[in-house]
């Protein structure tokens, strides 16, 4: 049987969720209130630092899941995202509109990867 960790355990979720060789992270979400090009870097940075936590990174990037709180956002996320993710690494990726947790959210990444 496959061994399932969590790190970064709370009452209501983990960021990070590993099953055999596949890492599963939590949604990622910025700074409340910045704009959707800064809350995006800050999403990314995250996953960065969870990724490489979990013994992976954003070259193994199996999947992503977007939810912009409004897609007018999506250009502005893309460039973000373009300057980001790795030449040659795209991960299959799907982007939709939302409503986050707050109003003040206006991104959501989530992210499956496979350890390195």
């Amino acid at each position: 049987m496959t061994e399932i960790t969590r790190k970064h355990t709370g009452p209501r979720m983990s960021q990070i969720v590993t099953h055999g060789d596949t890492i599963y992270l939590a949604g990622q979400v910025g700074t409340a209130g910045a704009s959707v090009a800064q809350q995006t870097k800050d999403c990314l940075e995250q996953i960065d630092t969870l990724l490489a936590e979990a013994g992976s990174d954003k070259t193994r990037i199996l999947q992503t899941v977007i939810w912009l709180a409004d897609m007018k956002d999506f250009a502005e996320m893309n460039e973000v995202w373009d300057a980001w993710v790795p030449e040659g690494h795209t991960p299959a990726r799907a982007c939709g509109e939302a409503k986050l947790a707050t109003p003040d959210f206006l991104v959501e990444f989530i992210v499956t990867a496979a350890k390195a």
